[in-house]
C-alpha cells in the first residue's frame, strides 16, 4: 500500500508518553534463542523480560499484513540485507539502480522506518565505496516487564516425530527440545514518541493513529503460534503533550501493582492494578496535554478504575479524550 501524499499530510510534532500493558499466561512471551528459547528473565528480581524488538517485530508484521511497505522484513520468504531490500524497492519504483534510491523513496515507502527509524547500509556494484542512510526512529519502547514476581515453569521436554537432518544417515530419529513458559506475566511497556525527531522521518498523524491500532491489535492477532498463544493485550495509553519539549517519563511508575494471594501470580486476577497515581498526573498536568487516546480491555476486571469513566469525571468532556474502537 503506497502511503500517497505523504508530505501533503500535516507532520507529527509533538511529543507523547505511551503505556502498554499484556499478559502472558502459560506462554512465552520472547524466548532468548541463546538460552534453550528460555523465557527471557531477571533473575534478581524475579521479573519476566521483553524486549523491545520482539514488541517491534509484532508491530511490524501486522503493518505489513494491513499492506503497508516494510523495512525491516523478508523478501520472498528469504533473510537478505539493506541493499537486498533496496533493491526490490528499486524495482518497484522502476528505478534502474540502488544508486538513484532518495531518502525521500524511503521515507515515503516504509512506515516503519518512519515510526522507527533505521541504519541502511547500501553496497555499489561499482566500486568498493558505498552509500549509508540513518534515521533515528521518534518511537522508541524500553524493554518490557512483569509488573510483578513472574515464575517459570519447569521445561518440559518436547519431541518431534521427524529426523532433524538425514545426511549420511544421520539423525534419522526423531529431534527432542525443551519447551519453556512462564506460568503468569503481567507485562508493561513504556514507548514514546519524540517530536523533533518526528521531523527527521517525516512521521504523519495518520502513522501515529496507525502505531495505536497495530501495538493492541498485534497482540491479538499475532500471538496465535505454539509458544505464543496465551498473550492478551489489557491496556493501551498514549498521551499527547501540546509541544515537543514535555514528557513525563516511565509511566510504569505511576501504576501500583498487588500481588493477591499467597503463592506467586499464576493466573490473570493474582495481580491487580491501579491507575489512580496515573490518573491524578494527568489532572495536574492537563493544561500541557493535548490528546488522550486510551484501550482498556473490558476482560480486565482485575484493573480497579474504570479509566475512561475516572478520567471522564475528572476532565469534564474537553474533548481531549479518545477511546480506541479496538
Amino acid at each position: 500500500m503506497e502511503n500517497q501524499g505523504l508530505f501533503a499530510e500535516n507532520l507529527f510534532s509533538k511529543n507523547s508518553d505511551i503505556l502498554f500493558i499484556y499478559d502472558a499466561h502459560l506462554s512465552n512471551p520472547n524466548g532468548d534463542p541463546d538460552d534453550e528459547n528460555r523465557p527471557r528473565f531477571d533473575y534478581d528480581t524475579s521479573r519476566n523480560l521483553v524486549s523491545d524488538v520482539r514488541l517491534k517485530r509484532y508491530i511490524r508484521d501486522y503493518l505489513q499484513n494491513k499492506g503497508y511497505e516494510i523495512f525491516v522484513t523478508k523478501i520472498d520468504n528469504k533473510t537478505v540485507d539493506s541493499t537486498g531490500r533496496i533493491k526490490k524497492l528499486t524495482e518497484k519504483l522502476g528505478k534502474n539502480e540502488v544508486a538513484k534510491i532518495t531518502e525521500e523513496d524511503i521515507l515515503n515507502s516504509f512506515i516503519d522506518v518512519r515510526l522507527f527509524g533505521a541504519t541502511i547500509t547500501l553496497k555499489s556494484n561499482n566500486s568498493s565505496k558505498g552509500s549509508s542512510y540513518t534515521f533515528t526512529g521518534p518511537v522508541q519502547f524500553t524493554w518490557g516487564y512483569s509488573l510483578h514476581r513472574a515464575q517459570l515453569l519447569e521445561s518440559s521436554g518436547i519431541t518431534s516425530m521427524f529426523a532433524g537432518r538425514t545426511e549420511g544417515g544421520k539423525g534419522e530419529h526423531g529431534t527432542m527440545g525443551k519447551d519453556w513458559r512462564v506460568k503468569y506475566s503481567l507485562i508493561g511497556f513504556y514507548g514514546l514518541i519524540s517530536g523533533w525527531r518526528a521531523k527527521h522521518t517525516k512521521l504523519t498523524y495518520s502513522d501515529v493513529e496507525k502505531l495505536d491500532e497495530a501495538v493492541i491489535k498485534s497482540l491479538k492477532l499475532l500471538t496465535s503460534t505454539r509458544s505464543k498463544v496465551g498473550q492478551t493485550p489489557r491496556f493501551y495509553l498514549r498521551i499527547q503533550y501540546k509541544d515537543a519539549e514535555t514528557l513525563f517519563g516511565d509511566l510504569r511508575d505511576l501504576v501500583i501493582t498487588e500481588e493477591k494471594g499467597e503463592h506467586l501470580p499464576a493466573k490473570p486476577g493474582d495481580v491487580e492494578l491501579s491507575f489512580e497515581p496515573l490518573i491524578d498526573y494527568i489532572y495536574q498536568n492537563k493544561e500541557t496535554i493535548e490528546k488522550i487516546v486510551y484501550w482498556q480491555d473490558a476482560n480486565a476486571t482485575f484493573i480497579k478504575e474504570n479509566f475512561a469513566e475516572v478520567l471522564k469525571e475528572k476532565l469534564g468532556s474537553d474533548g481531549k479524550l479518545c477511546e480506541l474502537n479496538i
